[in-house]
């Protein structure tokens, strides 16, 4: 998002060019969501269990209690933002943002 909340307007990376690690890894995220995304309803959003399923998976080490249904309901409604009962695109990166805050903010405290 840039400035306001307005998106930025940016050029795509061509395929077949070299990545470098952040540009590799940003797609990674990319990949995982939609790994999981296309399994139910929506190829671009996340139903309840493929978010479960996710956090199962891809997460076990960072959030805790994934398991936990009531854990993976709080978590589904907090990141549900326009309550329609799917977790977007942009919803789930609000999750990756709070996840890579913490992890940065834990290299400070070593």
């Amino acid at each position: 998002m840039g400035r306001g909340g307005a998106a930025l307007d940016l050029p795509c990376l061509l395929k077949g060019e070299k990545m470098t690690k952040l540009e590799d890894h940003l797609e990674g995220i990319v990949d995982v969501f939609h790994r999981y995304s296309a399994r139910v309803g929506h190829p671009d959003t996340l139903s309840k269990g493929e978010m479960k399923q996710l956090i199962i998976r891809e997460l076990p080490n960072t959030l805790k209690n994934t398991k936990d249904q009531a854990t993976v309901d709080k978590l589904f409604q907090d990141l549900d933002a326009d309550k329609d009962g799917q977790v977007n695109f942009n919803e789930f990166i609000s999750l990756v943002s709070v996840v890579l805050d913490t992890s940065h903010k834990n290299t400070h405290k070593e």
